[in-house]
């Protein structure tokens, strides 16, 4: 199964080897571990890596449930779904990206910044819709209390628990795709930073048993990170088209309003008032002072710095305008023709008076001073 178009043969185990047949080898590992469900002494070590673990049967009023909690043993299953975001980030960029890159024909930063974007686009619409299929049939929506209720929320569903799985095996491959997709060197300290934000909080959520707010705040994110990729593919494709920026910012600055209100609601009002505030490693409980205090500063830090780049990169987008509107302006002054001087009879024309209203067959020939 071939990913890549093979221009050149590389020797093995070369770097551009490793760069070009990526895709194939993870997949190789793949296929090598679905093959060890196929025999008894190997399917059980396989099972750690294809399914979550960590699970246990309780009785509800809807029948035997299954719930999930949090293991070291949760790393196997990361490594196996880090392996299928390979796979999966691979097909995207030959039978998608390329192709629209091949028609674009944009620069070497411009096609980065595409692929870039047409990745995440995939990846945010996909994860938001998943959110908020998890968020209505888990019925958080409807009950907001339930954010912070009951509280340690130790044991999840199967689709809660998977989601976040599959959240951190994302954000772990983007690391490795940097150097496969041979991202230019300015640019990967800007995309270090997202990802290792993305990887700190979606496992602070996890470790720290806050996955039920954690999911309504990566929904929150994801719809409005969405937004922005979207509107940057769109000035690829027409650098005209400013207009979708004007609707992101407006999602942007509501996004960041509600991810404060919600973490204060939960955070500081829904656990502040919560009778046992002791922390408990064996129950899961990790509502103190400090942690709660800590969890807060950390998203309010996180919420400050996105709002100071999102002010930077807008003030950045006034300056380019009123530049280039300076510019058509003096553009347009230079090919304004001059004006031609009439006198009350008629205007000149090579040095001759020509009648106004073509009254006058004969034509005078100006002196000259």
């Amino acid at each position: 199964m071939a990913f890549r178009r093979r221009i050149k043969s590389y020797p093995f185990f070369s770097q551009e080897f490793l760069i070009q047949n990526h895709a194939d080898i993870v997949f190789s590992l793949v296929i090598f571990i679905l093959i060890g469900l196929m025999f008894e002494a190997t399917a059980k070590t396989a099972i750690l890596f294809i399914q979550p673990q960590y699970n246990i049967s309780t009785l509800s009023p809807e029948g035997e449930v299954s719930l999930y909690h949090f293991g070291w043993k949760d790393c196997a299953t990361i490594i196996f779904y880090l392996f299928i975001t390979i796979i999966l980030h691979a097909v995207v960029q030959e039978y998608v990206l390329d192709k629209v890159n091949r028609r674009l024909h944009l620069s070497k930063s411009k096609n980065t910044k595409f692929n870039e974007s047409g990745q995440l686009c995939v990846f945010y619409l996909v994860s938001s819709v998943w959110s908020l299929y998890v968020l209505s049939t888990e019925g958080y929506l409807l009950h907001p209390s339930s954010l912070w209720e009951n509280y340690p929320h130790v044991h999840l569903r199967f689709q809660v628990k998977f989601f976040y799985l599959t959240q951190l095996a994302y954000w772990l491959h983007a690391i490795p795709e940097l150097y496969f997709q041979k991202v230019r060197k300015e640019e990967i300290p800007r995309q270090l930073q997202y990802i290792t934000l993305y990887l700190l909080h979606i496992v602070a959520a996890y470790l720290l048993n806050l996955t039920r707010v954690g999911l309504v705040l990566l929904f929150l994110q994801y719809l409005s990170e969405l937004g922005f990729h979207i509107s940057r593919l769109f000035y690829f494709t027409d650098e005209n088209h400013h207009k979708m920026f004007d609707l992101w910012a407006v999602g942007f600055v509501f996004t960041r309003m509600i991810t404060l209100t919600l973490m204060f609601l939960v955070v500081g009002f829904g656990l502040g008032r919560a009778e046992n505030q002791t922390l408990d490693w064996e129950a899961g409980n990790f509502n103190t002072v400090f942690i709660r205090m800590t969890v807060l500063f950390l998203v309010c830090f996180t919420q400050s710095w996105l709002l100071w780049k999102f002010i930077r990169f807008q003030l950045r987008r006034w300056r380019e305008f009123r530049l280039e509107q300076a510019a058509r302006k003096r553009a347009a002054a230079k090919q304004t023709p001059r004006a031609l001087k009439r006198d009350s009879v008629g205007h000149h024309e090579n040095g001759l008076i020509k009648a106004e209203n073509g009254t006058s067959p004969r034509l005078k020939k100006i002196k000259a001073p």
